[in-house]
């Protein structure tokens, strides 16, 4: 099949998500489902990777959670299980994947990005 034909099919299933790069400190809010109940989990971290296409398209967030153990999550950017994405801190990178923030120990320090004056 040609990429035309699968990006005109796939288009209309895409989801509106907030706007966010690579070092930005990010609050995914995902719906999960315990036996028939449903909740609201949130997962707030540094955004450390973006990846894929289309419908494919996945972001990691990385946290440290007790005991200083990092954890990472890949999300998928159209899972039905997200309910939304919240921009914490906007963060100033230079790279596109920071896998570099695995080897620090402690709290990792990425620098603000300043907003644009209008």
């Amino acid at each position: 099949m040609s990429d035309a034909l699968i990006r005109a099919i796939e288009q209309p299933d895409y989801k509106s998500v907030t706007p966010f790069r690579i070092g930005d400190t990010i609050r995914v809010h995902q719906k999960i489902k315990e036996g028939n109940k449903e909740r609201i989990q949130k997962f707030e971290g540094i955004v450390i990777q973006r990846r894929g296409g289309g419908m494919g398209k996945t972001f990691t967030v990385r946290k440290i959670g007790a005991n200083g153990i990092g954890v990472e999550k890949i999300f998928p950017i159209n899972s039905p299980s997200l309910e939304k994405i919240e921009v914490v801190k906007t963060g100033k990178v230079r790279r596109a994947k920071i896998f570099y923030i695995r080897d620090i120990v402690g709290v990792v320090k990425i620098k603000e990005r300043r907003k644009k004056r209008k």
